[in-house]
Parts: C-alpha cells; sequence; structure tokens
C-alpha cells in the first residue's frame, strides 16, 4: 500500500489524547499547526488530490450519531475519520469540498461507546436480513479508507476488536487499498471487508492512487484465512462500449482466485456509478481522462441524493435494462457470488 506520509499536521487541542500525541510522533518531521476546529481549515497549498496526500489532520468527533443504511449495513457508525489519501474520480465524500485531507478522529473509544449505546436499543434477537442473519451491522468505514486509517493510528484494531467482543454487532467497511498490518487484528468473523472491484483498465483510469486490481485480488483468500467475513463489492459500474466484456473478465478472475470454501459464503453489492457536476469540474483540470468515462450526459440523468445533494445518475430504464445483463453475466460466470443488492 502507498505509504502516507504528510507534510503538514493540523490538530485541534481535544484531539491530543494519547492517540492524538502517537500520530503527532509518527511524522516528526512534518509541520505542526493547531487549528479550532477540525472542520474549518486554514488556506492550504496544492490542488484538491495534493491536499489528500500532503495534510492530516487530528480531531474529537463530537457529533457522536448511528445513521439507518439499510444496504451495505444496518447502520453507519459514527466516522473514525473522513477522507482518503486516493484520489478516485467519482469519490462521493470529495463532492463540494474545496479540499479534503485525512481527518483522524482521535476518541475513537466515544466513537465506540455510541455504537454500544446504539445497539442495545435495537430489538433482541435481531430479524435476519440482507446485512446479516444474526447481528446488527455498522460501517465503520463510510467516509474513508479503513485500510488507510489503520496505517496511521490503533484507531480501526480498537474498532476490530470491540466488534469481535460485542455480543450484538458486526462490524463492515469498503476498501479499495490492501493493509497486511490488518492480518494481525484476528477479527475472528465479526468484521467484514468488502473489496471494491472494477475491471482492470477502467480502475487504472479512475481508481487513482489505491491499489491494484491484482493487489486486491491476491489479498481476498488471506485475508479470510486471517478470520475476517470477505465480501467484494462492484462499485462503481461505469457503462461504456464493451463494459460487459471487461466485467466478464474481471469475474473470471475472481472465479480463478477465490478459495472453495471462500466461495460458499462469499456475497457481493453492485453499485452503478453516481457522479457530480463540481467532481466533473475538478477532473477536468486533474484527470480529463476518466470524464471520458464517467461523464455521460447522453445517458445520465439528474438525481437528488438522500443527504440533498444533485448528483447525476444513469437514466432510469436505460440502467434497468443494464442491471439485468450484469445479473445474467453473475450468474453465468460466478453464480456463487450471490448479489445482495443491486441498484
Amino acid at each position: 500500500m502507498q505509504h502516507f506520509n504528510p507534510s503538514t499536521i493540523l490538530y485541534t487541542p481535544d484531539a491530543l489524547n494519547e492517540r492524538g500525541k502517537r500520530a503527532l510522533l509518527t511524522y516528526p518531521e512534518a509541520i505542526q499547526q493547531e487549528i479550532k476546529q477540525h472542520n474549518r481549515l486554514p488556506e492550504l497549498e496544492g490542488n484538491h488530490y495534493q491536499v489528500k496526500s500532503n495534510v492530516l489532520v487530528l480531531g474529537r468527533l463530537k457529533t457522536l450519531v448511528c445513521r439507518e443504511s439499510g444496504r451495505s449495513s444496518d447502520f453507519i457508525a459514527p466516522s473514525l475519520a473522513n477522507g482518503c489519501m486516493g484520489a478516485c474520480a467519482y469519490c462521493y465524500v470529495d463532492r463540494n469540498k474545496a479540499v479534503n485531507p485525512i481527518t483522524l478522529f482521535t476518541n475513537t473509544e466515544e466513537i465506540l461507546l455510541a455504537v454500544d449505546k446504539h445497539v442495545q436499543q435495537q430489538a433482541w434477537p435481531k430479524v435476519p436480513n440482507q446485512t446479516h442473519a444474526q447481528f446488527y451491522t455498522y460501517d465503520i468505514g463510510c467516509n474513508s479508507d479503513v485500510s488507510v486509517d489503520a496505517s496511521i493510528s490503533d484507531s480501526v484494531e480498537t474498532a476490530v476488536h470491540f466488534f469481535r467482543e460485542h455480543p450484538k454487532a458486526f462490524a463492515t467497511f469498503a476498501t479499495k487499498f490492501v493493509n497486511p498490518q490488518m492480518l494481525t487484528y484476528d477479527p475472528q468473523g465479526k468484521t467484514r471487508i468488502r473489496f471494491s472491484l472494477l475491471p482492470r483498465k477502467v480502475s487504472k483510469l479512475v481508481d487513482v492512487r489505491t491499489d491494484s486490481l491484482e493487489k486486491r485480488l491476491a489479498a481476498i483468500n488471506d485475508f479470510y484465512q486471517a478470520g475476517y467475513d470477505v465480501h467484494v463489492n462492484f462499485s462503481p459500474v461505469i457503462v461504456y462500449e464493451g463494459w460487459l466484456d471487461d466485467y466478464r473478465e474481471l469475474f473470471e478472475q475472481l472465479n480463478e482466485v477465490v478459495h472453495p470454501n471462500l466461495k460458499k459464503q462469499m456475497d457481493c453489492e453492485v453499485i452503478f456509478l453516481t457522479h457530480n457536476q463540481w467532481q466533473h469540474n475538478i477532473n477536468l483540470s486533474i484527470n480529463p481522462k476518466a470524464e471520458d468515462l464517467i461523464w455521460a450526459p447522453e445517458i445520465q440523468e439528474s438525481k437528488k441524493s438522500q443527504f440533498g445533494g444533485i448528483n447525476i445518475r444513469y437514466q432510469y430504464q436505460l440502467k434497468a435494462g443494464w442491471i439485468n445483463d450484469f445479473r445474467k453475466l453473475q450468474q453465468e460466470v460466478i453464480p456463487w457470488c450471490t448479489i445482495r443488492y443491486i441498484f
């Protein structure tokens, strides 16, 4: 995994608990600057993507709210971090933010206590659903990439251990990176890692600065053997001439590498691309070739997100047909990899 080595660390005083102080010591050559609020940053040098590589923010998360999800998880946990060093052309976390460096929230124990209080309020036993048959699932990486966060502090390891011991709660996160350090966390089946996969030539273009498809595929069995519940995440599905042929190749690669025992329990989720005008404008100056694939007004329409933003998605009737095409291909090549949900 690409090494994160920030040259500047911004911190709020209330973030400098033991975890925050260790983060400062991890990067002794970085310029350190105190700020008042983690979400109100001073002007930073560099473009949107340079800032993601060069700046680390340490803060204390004060809004400890678990939000309903119902797709990849039952709930979205309060964030352990926000932002990522990757520069994926379609990233929804970056939308409408002038800069979005990694912000590590150092009050991990408070965050996990909020999860515990929340799950204790839920009916028990849980009614089985597609997220999990027994446990309430909490996405711990909705606004960041947990594999990257784990390279910065012990917050992810602390969370994995919390969920491992919890009688009702289960963790899940999607990732585009491979962090071998996480193989030592011993989750004992209580954390689900969802490797995000795109066809190779598309991933190289739009998954900027993330680990390669080959690395992600090669890590699947390792994480399964290390005790993770391993799923895959086909997201975002981008439609272009020949896209189904490329997914056939991807499915065949997946079929080849996954251990037979894992095939008995691996599921997937499928999310077709949504995009954003602001991202489009930024990408035109930084990654214009990606826009040739993901900006296609002739087959896209406006969509208001559940959080109020105006995004672009594939036209409803066209996407319905493409979803059927995707399902047919999945059933033909990897029928063992059940689709948990697709939209």
